[in-house]
């Protein structure tokens, strides 16, 4: 269901909004988990209006990519949650990502004026855009499935779409070549957000939480990333942000495996909190990453040490 009709549309099953039309790579990623694929879906026509439409309360939940792997962080999802909403992560997906160009039945390389995609989906095919279509105009789009729906609609000759292969099906296009990303095995990160309750601990879980500096002095991130090392708890991303207050004022985002709910986590975020003072939590959530008994082994190395110290601080006279 696309957003402008959700307006007239009642149910009593909770809702999940995404990137459309038909066809992204968001909905086949939303589509591997059975139990979002029975929720009530609402397409969007961009990530913002997703994660917009849950902090306002028109749907329950967005679900929306994070992170590629060859391009990095998804700004328009960093920056939402990061400054414009309070929504909390509940949950991670990673999918392989197949990039192909996509055409009007019949078209050649050599027609080609026009490559058309979503911004993140283009970058990841220089190298093959570069060597095949050096001489195409590269233009963007709201989404993959949004420029193969686009070709469909107009007809043209002259263009391609990059986009997922479902578009190709749902829309009538020709895979003029197939998998042209720059790098194999592809990966993209989605998150599913809500407006609150954080996920129960797993015990194979990540913390993501947002990180502004008191003051921009030498090593106040040394110091952050202290409260890490000292717990030997793993940071699994840091990226700074421009907290768009002037230039050379950046905000630290930080993943690290576990959970709020365990206390070397919440110990270290309390101290991060007493040293900064603003700390923006995202959520605690089921990790997509490495496996449980691995987490397991760190957790365990870290209730070792602390069983240590307090041996010897039992032995304060």
């Amino acid at each position: 269901m696309d957003a402008s009709a959700s307006a007239n549309t009642t149910s009593s099953r909770k809702s999940i909004g995404y990137l459309g039309p038909v066809g992204t790579f968001t909905e086949q990623a939303l589509f591997s988990q059975s139990d979002l694929a029975e929720l009530e879906q609402v397409r969007y026509g961009s990530i913002v209006e997703v994660l917009r439409a849950v902090e306002s309360g028109a749907i329950d939940y967005g679900f929306t990519a994070i992170e590629n792997m060859i391009e990095g962080s998804v700004n328009a999802t960093i920056d939402t949650l990061a400054f414009d909403a309070q929504l909390l992560i509940q949950r991670e997906v990673v999918i392989n990502v197949n990039l192909n160009l996509l055409v009007q039945p019949g078209v050649t390389i050599d027609e080609l004026r026009h490559v058309r995609s979503y911004p993140v989906a283009y970058a990841q095919c220089r190298r093959y855009l570069a060597d095949n279509l050096p001489g195409a105009a590269v233009e963007a789009t709201n989404s993959t499935a949004d420029a193969a729906r686009e070709l469909a609609e107009t007809g043209a000759r002259d263009t391609a779409a990059i986009a997922p292969i479902r578009s190709a099906k749902v829309y009538g296009l020709e895979v003029l070549a197939a998998d042209i990303e720059d790098h194999p095995e592809n990966q993209t990160r989605f998150v599913m957000v809500g407006r609150d309750g954080i996920t129960a601990p797993t015990g194979h879980d990540k913390t993501s939480f947002l990180v502004y500096q008191r003051e921009n002095a030498p090593g106040s991130l040394v110091g952050i990333l202290q409260e890490f090392a000292a717990r030997s708890i793993d940071l699994v991303k840091l990226e700074s942000r421009p907290t768009r207050k002037g230039l050379g004022d950046y905000c630290f985002l930080i993943d690290c495996k576990g959970h709020v709910a365990d206390e070397v986590v919440a110990d270290a975020l309390r101290n991060i909190h007493i040293k900064q003072g603003n700390v923006k939590f995202l959520g605690s959530y089921p990790s997509a990453y490495g496996t449980r008994e691995q987490q397991e082994v760190d957790r365990q190395a870290v209730s070792n040490a602390e069983k240590w110290i307090q041996s010897l601080r039992d032995r304060i006279i």
